[in-house]
Formats: C-alpha cells, sequence, structure tokens
C-alpha cells in the first residue's frame, strides 16, 4: 500500500510545480481565461495580473492589489469591453504587441507601441510598481500600464494633461462612468460630470477664482505625482498628503464611481482601505448624483430626493432624477404659483443672474421669461436673484442663506412651503467615516463658538450693551422709513430688540451660570424662548444691589439707550441726595 502511495504524492507535487503564476510573459506566450492559475506577478507579490472576473460570464484583463481583501483593481484594458470566461486569452504576439481576443478571436484590446522604433517587446513584466510594461531585449520599455490609466493613480505614476481618471459606473460596475479627473485647458486639475444630459464642474469651489483656490494657472507643464510617502504635488500647485504618511504602506488615489477624489492607505493586517484624503467634503456638493430635478440631502448620509410635484423619472434607474407630474404651457391664462424649499439650491442653468433687486422683483423676473422653472433668492444681504431654465445639481445644505422657488400650476396640490423632503436610496455614502468626520467639524465648531462667545462676554463692557440697545432704538424710530429694497435686509435688522430685566431673569434662570467676570460685571449664560444660547452680561457699580433695582425698575418701564441712563443717574444722585 506504500508504494502506490508514494507515486501518487509526486504526482501532486508535480501539479502545483507546473502553476502558471509568471513574473513575466515571453513573445508568443498567453495567459488564458479559464487558467484560475494564470496570472503575472510582481516581484515582491504586491500586484496580479491576469483575468478578473464578476458575475456568471464577464472578465476583464486587470492589474490588481494582491493584499487586498476585495482584490481592489488599479488599472484595466477592457473596461466598457468585457470578454468570455472560455476561449479568451491575452497574448503577446510576434510583433511585440499585448493582444486580447474573446472566445471568437475578435481583438477587444491591443497595446499601442513606438512604430518608429527598431525593436520589438520580447517580453511582459509587472513591476513593483503595479506598472505593466513591455521591454525589448535590452531591457528598455516600450510600453507601460501607467502612461493609460483608468480610475487609479499610483505612487510615482506621473499624471499629465493627456491623462484622465474616470471613475466607474457603479458599485461592481466597471464600466466608464461620468466623473472625471484631469488637467483642464487652464492647467489646473479639476473635477467634472460628464453625464448624458449636461456636463459641470464642481471641483475646486466655482465660488473662487484660481488663486483663491490656491492654485496656479501660470504653468505649462501640466504634470502631478503622487508619491511613496503619501504626498501629492502638482504644477498647479495643488498639494495634499495622507494622514499617515510612511514608506511601508500601500496606496492609490481613485476617482470614486461617486463623483469623489479619494486617497486611500491600504491595511495590511485585513487587507480593507482606509480613506486618508479625500476632495470633497460634503458629497451633496457633486453634480449630477441625482440627476435632473433631483435634490441631495443628508439624512444623515447623502441621499436624492424628488421635490413636490415631481415624481421618480426611472424606478429602474434612480440616478435618472425626477420628472413633474404637471404640464406648464406657458399661457397666460394658466395660473402659476411658486412653491418654496428653504436651504436649497440648483447650481447652474442661470437664465439671469441679479445683485441688489427685491424678493418680488426676482418673481417676476421669472414669471416674465417662459423658459423659467424655478428662481433661487438669496438672503445674504446682496438681493441675489437667479432664474433657472433647467434644475440640475441640487442639494440641501444649512449653510445655504436662501431658498429655491419651484414654479408650477397653481392646480398642483404642494404645500407653499416645504421644510422636509422624502428621501430615494440613490446616492448613499460609501465610507461610515464621512458622517463621523462631519459629527468631529460640527463638534469643533461648537467649542469655536463658545470660546469666542466667552471671550465676547468677558471683553464686553456698558457701552457694547448701550450700543445694541441704542442701535435697536434708532431702528424702531425709523420703522416708518422706507423699507430697503432687499427682503435679506429686513431679517438681519429684525434680529434686533428689547429684552425686559424679567425675560433676562428667566433666560438664565435667576443668573445662575457664570460664564466670566470683569470690573464692569458678571457674564451669564442664557437660552431663550427660541432656543438661542446667549450671554448676558450684569452691570455692576459700587453699590451694586441698589444700582440693579434701579435699572430693573426702568428697564421693566421701556427705557432704552441714553433714555435708561441718564433716567438711572438721576434716581441714583436723588436716593444719594
Amino acid at each position: 500500500m506504500r508504494s502506490k502511495a508514494f507515486p501518487v504524492t509526486i504526482l501532486c507535487l508535480l501539479c502545483f510545480a507546473t502553476s502558471k503564476t509568471l513574473t513575466s510573459l515571453k513573445r508568443g506566450s498567453s495567459l488564458s481565461v479559464e487558467d484560475d492559475s494564470d496570472f503575472l506577478t510582481s516581484p515582491d507579490g504586491s500586484f496580479t495580473c491576469g483575468f478578473h472576473g464578476v458575475g456568471t460570464n464577464a472578465y476583464w484583463f486587470s492589474v490588481w492589489f494582491t493584499g487586498s481583501k476585495d482584490r481592489t483593481i488599479v488599472w484595466m484594458a477592457n473596461r466598457d469591453k468585457p470578454v468570455n470566461g472560455l476561449g479568451s486569452r491575452v497574448h503577446l504576439s510576434g510583433d511585440g504587441s499585448m493582444v486580447l481576443t474573446d472566445v471568437d478571436g475578435a481583438i477587444i484590446w491591443k497595446s499601442s507601441t513606438n512604430s518608429s522604433t527598431s525593436t520589438v517587446a520580447d517580453r511582459a513584466e509587472l513591476l513593483d510598481s503595479g506598472n505593466l510594461v513591455l521591454k525589448d531585449p535590452s531591457g528598455k520599455i516600450l510600453w507601460q500600464s501607467f502612461d493609460f490609466p483608468t480610475d487609479t493613480l499610483l505612487p510615482n505614476q506621473h499624471f499629465r494633461k493627456s491623462n484622465k481618471l474616470i471613475s466607474n459606473l457603479g458599485r461592481g460596475d466597471f464600466s466608464t462612468g461620468y466623473f472625471s479627473f484631469y488637467f483642464d485647458n487652464d492647467n489646473v486639475l479639476k473635477l467634472m460630470y460628464d453625464g448624458p444630459d449636461i456636463s459641470s464642474l464642481y471641483w475646486p469651489d466655482l465660488d473662487y477664482s484660481v488663486f483663491q483656490n490656491g492654485r496656479n494657472a501660470y504653468n505649462s507643464s501640466r504634470v502631478a505625482v503622487l508619491d511613496e510617502l503619501g504626498s501629492f504635488s502638482s504644477s498647479d500647485e495643488l498639494q495634499f498628503s495622507a494622514f499617515d504618511m510612511s514608506l511601508r504602506v500601500k496606496r492609490r488615489l481613485t476617482m470614486d464611481y461617486d463623483g469623489n477624489l479619494r486617497l486611500y492607505s491600504l491595511d495590511s493586517s485585513t487587507g480593507l482601505w482606509i480613506i486618508t484624503w479625500q476632495a470633497m467634503v460634503e458629497l451633496c456638493k457633486v453634480h449630477g448624483i441625482c440627476g435632473q430635478n433631483g435634490i441631495c440631502i443628508y439624512t444623515p448620509g447623502p441621499k436624492c430626493s424628488c421635490p413636490p410635484g415631481y415624481e421618480v423619472a426611472d424606478a429602474r434607474n434612480l440616478k435618472l432624477g425626477c420628472k413633474p407630474k404637471f404640464k406648464r404651457t406657458c399661457s397666460k391664462s394658466q395660473e402659476e404659483k411658486f412653491v418654496q424649499i428653504p436651504q436649497v439650491d440648483f447650481y447652474g442653468f442661470d437664465l439671469n443672474f441679479s445683485e441688489h433687486v427685491s424678493f418680488d422683483d426676482c418673481r417676476e423676473l421669472c414669471l416674465g421669461d417662459c423658459r423659467c422653472e424655478a428662481f433661487s433668492y438669496r438672503l445674504n444681504g446682496e438681493g441675489r436673484c437667479y432664474t433657472k431654465s433647467a434644475l440640475f445639481n441640487g442639494y440641501k445644505s444649512p449653510d445655504f442663506v436662501g431658498s429655491i422657488y419651484l414654479r408650477m400650476p397653481a392646480s398642483v396640490e404642494v404645500p407653499l412651503l416645504v421644510n422636509k423632503l422624502n428621501t430615494l436610496d440613490t446616492c448613499k455614502s460609501t465610507e461610515a467615516r464621512k458622517m463621523d468626520s462631519a459629527s468631529m467639524y460640527e463638534n469643533t465648531s461648537k467649542r469655536v463658538r463658545w470660546i469666542y462667545l466667552y471671550w465676547f462676554a468677558t471683553a464686553a463692557g456698558a457701552v457694547e450693551i448701550l450700543f445694541i440697545l441704542s442701535g435697536w432704538w434708532l431702528l424702531f424710530r425709523r420703522q416708518g422709513a422706507r423699507a430697503p429694497i432687499e427682503d435679506g435686509y429686513h431679517v438681519i435688522s429684525s434680529q434686533f430688540r428689547m429684552f425686559r430685566y424679567a425675560e433676562l431673569k428667566k433666560a438664565t434662570k435667576k443668573f445662575k451660570e457664570e460664564l466670566g467676570r470683569g470690573a464692569s460685571g458678571a457674564v451669564f449664560k442664557g437660552v431663550l424662548e427660541d432656543e438661542r444660547v446667549v450671554a448676558v452680561k450684569k452691570l455692576v457699580c459700587e453699590d451694586s444691589e441698589k444700582e440693579d433695582s434701579i435699572w430693573r425698575k426702568f428697564m421693566d418701564r421701556g427705557y432704552v439707550g441714553s433714555k435708561i441712563k441718564r433716567a438711572v443717574q438721576q434716581e441714583t444722585s436723588r436716593k444719594d441726595g
């Protein structure tokens, strides 16, 4: 029995010995889609090149990280044309080209080499950098995958004006998507949405100039590179770094299918990726993710919503956005209305932009143009009015000081003011860290706000309080005058009002929580009835109790400004006399 078992063991060892995991592919050799062990590997084992399959019968000739848990692909030859799982192969042909053929022999992809060279490639190699190269007998590189990136940039891979990182179409869908990272004609690196209906730039921030965004358009080299430490630098002066800068970490810069450009680091112990930098902090600011008429909102992750009066355009593909339930004829006989959605805006497609106009004038601008589907009005003190010919790139943000007003027939039954939008599961965040980061920014903002409040309360004196009260008094006296041209000014000015002593006492819970103390008095934390947090300064003098009762008496009578100051002085002099 033992003598029969021995040959079987030898046969098994021979099976493993004939595995076709190679470090190079010689001219005339090929890799087959049907052999799971038919791969090229880099010398250090970091990268693998071969056929990657998804689904039942779709394969891509690719390069991927060997150590990643999900076999993360960094380059593809045939992203839009997957090949069959039977009979497909890639071979190094006699003319030195690498050729990918389908089961029927049709050429799906072929590497392009410089025809002016007198030599041809005699081997293909996968380098430790993840670069798939074709070399001649002397070792000179005639073709390399680094010159033809798909959606990912690797360390030491030069990114030039002829290159683009183009996202996948979706999770698990390797087809060419709609988002790209590239050098624009002004020599600046940008992110763009190039969809079926529109093309729109969205990064860097379009509200600022090139220089305000920290870029430089005056260069002609148009080249960028990510180094092994995790630091990215570009000729337009864009620079950023991973928070875990180190030489021993595998990295990739990827244009993700959700429109965000992210830098990842590989956790070698788990095979999972960690986001170490990203271009977009607010994913709802990415253009095109919710389609026409769609609105991106946070609940708490980014999702898409149809506005009132609209419905999903295609239930099978929610990225196509929303369509109106009504038909606007633009006839003078059709009665129309506007539905307000606070803190929502649609970027671009402006028919008209005006400043220092009233809300009513902005509304009339839209009504007077048959092409106008909505108008945006901002309460930022400048009376900004934007009339819209189409509704793309919609988002809701608490930072947006204004509203969108949707135009529709009066017969459509929707609320005239919409505060809440129902969401569709169309554009969820791809990482849990996104909201953790948002929370961190929110908490930091609150801490900064309180530090400022403490400082302000301690530094402020009676002069500041009297100045505010005097300002309110002047505004009160001028209320019969002509209102400012922009409603935004009215909103700002209406925030000033007088508080009686009883109200301040209630807001501060009888001056319970002291924030600070100065020479002129103590400052207490208060919460108004509308839940706004305020700092209340309680003034003191040599005889604080007597002074306090006098001030309280005249405040309750409605005295303000210099009037209350004179009355207190007279009352104090009378009592002292």
